[in-house]
């Protein structure tokens, strides 16, 4: 029996057979599953089921036809499997060959021998490595005898990686990737509110440096209209930088892509960003601070303009050396990231305006 992580040697468009199309060269698509299939834990045995449309090297076309009008599910079978006396695994058969066999030939005859099939322990990784390069609907599962224990189907592998991939995004706001839209309450709520405690721990850090200028949000009531802005626009940064950086430690490309030289393009992409909406930002606290008489509007402009870029160039920066730490401390780098992001965020962009506010303006 051929192990699942041999390469293709020929072309043959019969279940089972090495040869079949493989992904193209410069699919990014393809690329990153690949890169995601690698991380998978399991083995085949997780996601196999009971084998069907099994028949014996000894019986005929004919017996393949009454037992598919027989069956209740004929929709599940897409190959016949031939087996042995002693369900050894010896060939497969498609449908399209048993429809243009004469219904007195042997499935021994027709059947493609040396199919490919996947061990019961063969680690999801490989498998789904195999079947990306093969591309059938359904693969055979041996034991090590190489007796048929059951199947696996294309879709089952392909879906275990989609969901690899979407718990990426609910880690980084502290949702455990074996949640599902099914999970019970209690069970959601345990895996769920500790992240919830976690950020209700670091937001009181945000909110102690915003108390240490209550004065000055007291006299300058403009400001606190603002906050929210800053701490929104600060934050949409740092989360771009951090889904960028996920990505790479994902894919692998940081192993080959400097971390300075992505810390620099950080740096630059919140500054030259943060400048623009900055701009936006100081006309509108203008405007608004002129509407309503406070003090100084010019510096308030200033201000707001000086701190949003200072704030994105920041949260670009937190946005990369946050999953990187968490990496080098030996945790999942997707866990909750955006919660300890939001947090320095939130504490650089609303520390420095407010700060600056005191310097420039009281």
């Amino acid at each position: 029996m051929r192990n699942t992580v041999t390469e293709p040697e020929e072309t043959a468009d019969a279940p089972g057979q090495p040869g079949a199309p493989q992904a193209q060269d410069g699919n990014r698509e393809d690329a990153d599953m690949l890169a995601v299939a690698e991380q998978l834990a399991g083995t085949v045995a997780d996601l196999m089921q009971p084998a069907v449309g099994v028949l014996s090297d000894s019986d005929n076309v004919a017996e393949v036809v009454k037992y598919l009008t027989r069956t209740r599910t004929p929709a599940q079978i897409s190959y016949v499997y031939v087996t042995d006396a002693d369900r050894k695994l010896v060939g497969v058969v498609t449908l399209r060959d048993v429809i243009l066999a004469k219904p007195g030939e042997e499935l021994s005859a027709i059947m493609v021998q040396e199919p490919f099939a996947f061990r019961a322990d063969e680690p999801l990784s490989t498998a789904v490595l195999a079947a990306m390069k093969r591309r059938f609907p359904r693969y055979p599962i041996v034991d090590g005898q190489g007796r048929l224990i059951g199947i696996v189907s294309g879709w089952a592998l392909m879906e275990r990686v989609a969901t690899e991939v979407s718990s990426q995004s609910g880690k980084m706001v502290g949702v455990d990737k074996e949640e599902r839209v099914g999970t019970g309450v209690l069970s959601a709520f345990r895996m769920r509110h500790p992240w919830l405690q976690i950020n209700l721990l670091t937001a009181f850090a945000a909110a102690f440096v915003v108390g240490l200028f209550e004065d000055t949000i007291a006299q300058i009531v403009a400001l606190a209209v603002f906050l929210p802005v800053l701490a929104g626009q600060s934050g949409n940064t740092g989360c771009q930088a951090l889904a960028i950086t996920l990505r790479g430690l994902t894919l692998g490309e940081l192993q080959d892509y400097p971390v300075g030289k992505l810390l620099r393009k950080e740096i630059f992409l919140g500054a030259l960003n943060g400048l623009l909406v900055g701009v936006v930002a100081a006309l509108a606290m203008w405007v608004y601070a002129a509407a309503t008489a406070a003090t100084a509007p010019h510096l308030l402009a200033l201000t707001i303009l000086v701190a949003m870029t200072g704030a994105c160039i920041g949260s670009g920066i937190f946005g990369v050396l946050v999953p990187l730490a968490l990496k080098r401390l030996g945790a999942d780098p997707a866990t909750a990231s955006s919660i300890f992001l939001t947090t320095f965020t939130d504490i650089i962009g609303m520390g420095l305006m407010l700060l600056l506010a005191t310097t420039l303006i009281l």
